[in-house]
């Protein structure tokens, strides 16, 4: 676009997140504006500073024009414009998707950990007033910031988790139903030495390896499709507790997890989860935190809800998960499950 570059130094050209965006088409091109926890994820953010960081925006040549302003999560963002819906509503909270998961898990003081389970797997470590730099190769973010006082996050991502089991539905078809794998895995005693490996684009957290491609290894002739579909689940747990012990290595105090997204429905891979990452996991009853979490923002911005220190008080839990494995057979799974992802890597 030849007039791109003399359009964005005009202030004509704009630049924002998809909740920019979305923010702008439901003004009506009025307010052009994010959150911090967006503001966070574009890598032109200081997080120390709380603003956009001037080094950044020379070093790429961006200019300040084109950013949105920068808002508390709970803040006034405007009004709905009354000409889409036939009403005008203000719209009070923004926030990324998993740090609205951390507030609807009211993940609040630090050393809390939330993990989502949709088509990938998202834990987040609450880590205070205190951004930590991570050596275990861990993302540091804003968790939250709320009447100009910010939380930070450590976040670990993993890219299939969800999507690895639709994949031995839908490519594989060795599921007809995705919730067939609760039943498949808890009627075999143990996984036979199969270990699948998830790395269809790449491995997240903490391995970050874009090259590695999915694996499926100690294949052998007693092997069948319910060893391959049991592994898929554990491969979910085994990416879990590596996200979990690397926050654990960055001087995270996790003392259990609470879980999130549809597939935390599994009891099986729930209770396989509390067994491999020797941590008690606490799922509520309803399961769609990252909704909750936004509905919570814009609800305490309007009086509705009670401010953010009171959150776990609307908090529940359904069901808690303990771990029940002994330590020598999770030691063993383990030492398989690094065996498999040396292999993949390799």
């Amino acid at each position: 676009m030849p007039d791109a570059r003399y359009d964005a130094e005009a202030g004509h050209l704009l630049f924002g997140t998809i909740d920019t965006w979305v923010l702008w088409n439901l003004t009506q091109e009025q307010v052009h504006a994010t959150d911090y926890t967006n503001a966070s994820r574009t890598m032109l953010f200081n997080l120390h500073r709380q603003c956009w960081d001037d080094d950044m925006l020379r070093l790429w040549r961006i200019p300040a024009l084109m950013l949105p302003e920068v808002h508390d999560n709970g803040a006034d963002f405007g009004n709905i414009d009354a000409s889409l819906f036939g009403v005008s509503a203000p719209i009070l909270g923004i926030a990324g998707d998993q740090q609205a998961a951390l507030i609807g898990q009211a993940c609040i003081e630090p050393g809390m950990a939330k993990s989502t389970y949709g088509t990938g797997c998202f834990v987040l470590l609450n880590t205070g007033n205190l951004a930590v730099a991570s050596r275990n190769r861990l993302l540091t973010t804003v968790a939250y910031r709320l009447d100009g006082q910010v939380t930070f996050a450590l976040e670990g991502s993993i890219f299939n988790a969800g999507a690895t089991m639709q994949w031995l539905r839908d490519r594989l078809k060795l599921l007809t139903d995705t919730t067939d794998s609760e039943r498949i895995a808890a009627a075999l005693a143990d996984n036979g030495g199969v270990y699948l490996v998830p790395a269809f684009t790449g491995l997240g957290a903490p391995q970050w390896n874009p090259d590695a491609r999915g694996t499926i290894v100690g294949l052998t002739r007693d092997s069948g499709a319910e060893h391959v579909v049991r592994a898929g689940l554990e491969a979910v747990a085994y990416q879990t507790r590596d996200l979990v012990q690397a926050m654990m290595a960055d001087g995270g105090k996790v003392s259990r997890l609470r879980v999130d997204g549809g597939m935390t429905a599994n009891n099986w891979l729930m209770q396989f989860l509390a067994d491999i990452v020797d941590l008690p996991v606490d799922r509520p009853p309803a399961t769609e935190a990252t909704a909750w979490g936004a509905a919570y923002l814009a609800g305490m911005q309007a009086g509705i809800y009670p401010p953010l220190a009171r959150v776990g008080e609307m908090w529940r839990r359904e069901r808690e998960f303990v771990p029940l494995m002994q330590g020598e057979l999770r030691k063993s799974l383990l030492v398989g499950w690094e065996a498999a992802l040396r292999k993949t890597m390799g």
